[in-house]
């Protein structure tokens, strides 16, 4: 059964709003040259390999390996196939002088065959513009982030809880999650933007494993499943009754990513030594994700929602706050670590539109770490409303 394609509509939109932004901040922009996958997939339909170039007037997707795929698979307009880069210069014979990149993404390889085939003499970002873009997402975009969500808040609230079990590894219970999200329509990874990230499951932990670095910018910890892989959980950890579990796990719909976080303790807290205070950091992190979300209007700044958090956050938990992270939430999208970023130095006012993941996270020494974690729309008023479902869950699983 073929998938359903992103709507010519849509990238029309897409290539339309990227010509005036170049417009805006680069009047005399003549070549954007875009080979990233997740920029091919934005503005064409289609991640196979090959080269996207955009003029004021023209944009042809050369695609080389595959052709048909990237027929079958988008509504572009224009896709050609391409035997090398040589095909580019065959189509556009007057290259400016300048040309503009995804320096993000560019290797220094595939600069130079460039270069060898194409004689512009230097190149700037347009990472700021492909960023803003992606920023504000489309009806179509949130539908799908929508959709995404839905799979996430009944394979995390309702399916989760079920698969606790005593001796279940880390490894294996974030295995059979990200099983469920597949069987209810999930895509099945989740996408970094972060140059040395990974596309990963996700994250399970136990216990203390929850307190671990691991290789992203994340509060979120584990051991991994080996040094060569910090995500997803061990194979060896198993639960044992009495200890709190971390799922940070992902879900995407049609290339849209939410992120979700949820926290469970496995037995009685009556029984844990630290019981009460398990409970108040569960719940003074269901609080914060609460006022966070109110915060998250059109026309706020990121950076001041972080200064009015961090100056509410229980005296008991700051120390342990966010497991040394200094942010409190990302934009999420194509990818699961967009901008802005609820974090210092964000400034620029959030829009309608955006969408965020907000993740307060607590970390007990010597327990572990709790935490929420849902994915949020920008409005024009009022609260944020949740596409990943809620934040105030069933905490305490009997073992």
């Amino acid at each position: 059964m073929p998938h359903t394609p992103v709507p010519a509509q849509e990238l029309t939109s897409r290539l339309t709003r990227l010509r005036a932004e170049m417009h805006r901040h680069h009047p005399d922009w003549h070549m954007i040259i875009l080979d990233n996958k997740i920029d091919l997939y934005y503005f064409t339909g289609t991640m196979q390999e090959g080269a996207l170039v955009v003029t004021p007037d023209e944009a042809v997707l050369f695609v080389r390996r595959s052709f048909d795929c990237a027929k079958r698979d988008s509504l572009f307009a224009d896709i050609r196939p391409m035997g090398g880069f040589r095909a580019l210069r065959e189509a556009f014979p007057q290259v400016p002088e300048t040309v503009f990149f995804s320096t993000r993404t560019m290797t220094l390889q595939k600069l130079s065959m460039l270069q060898k085939h194409l004689p512009f003499t230097s190149y700037l970002s347009a990472d700021h513009v492909l960023s803003a873009l992606r920023a504000e997402k489309s009806e179509y975009e949130r539908a799908c982030m929508r959709k995404s969500g839905e799979i996430h808040a009944h394979v995390i609230e309702t399916l989760a809880p079920a698969l606790l079990r005593e001796g279940v590894s880390e490894a294996r219970l974030c295995g059979e999650i990200c099983t469920a999200l597949l069987e209810q329509g999930g895509m099945g990874i989740s996408r970094f933007n972060q140059p040395a990230a990974e596309d990963v499951l996700g994250v399970c932990s136990f216990g203390e494993n929850g307190l671990r670095e691991a290789a992203l910018d994340s509060p979120s910890g584990t051991v991994g499943t080996s040094i060569a892989m910090k995500s997803i959980g061990s194979s060896e950890r198993r639960l044992q009754n009495g200890e709190p579990i971390l799922l940070d796990i992902p879900c995407g719909f049609r290339g849209y990513h939410t992120d979700k976080s949820i926290s469970f303790f496995f037995g009685r807290l009556a029984d844990h030594p630290q019981g009460d205070l398990i409970r108040a950091a569960h719940e003074h992190c269901v609080f914060l994700e609460y006022e966070i979300a109110s915060m998250l209007t059109a026309g706020a700044a990121p950076a001041e929602i972080y200064e009015k958090v961090l100056a509410i956050v229980d005296p008991r938990f700051r120390e342990g706050f966010m497991n040394g992270a200094k942010f409190l939430g990302h934009s999420i999208g194509l990818t699961m670590d967009e901008t802005p970023v609820l974090a210092p130095g964000f400034t620029t006012p959030l829009a309608a539109g955006m969408t965020i993941a907000v993740e307060p996270k607590i970390a007990l020494p010597g327990i572990g770490l709790i935490g929420t974690e849902n994915t949020y729309e920008v409005v024009s008023h009022g609260p944020a409303p949740s596409l990943s479902g809620a934040c105030q869950t069933l905490f305490e699983i009997s073992g």
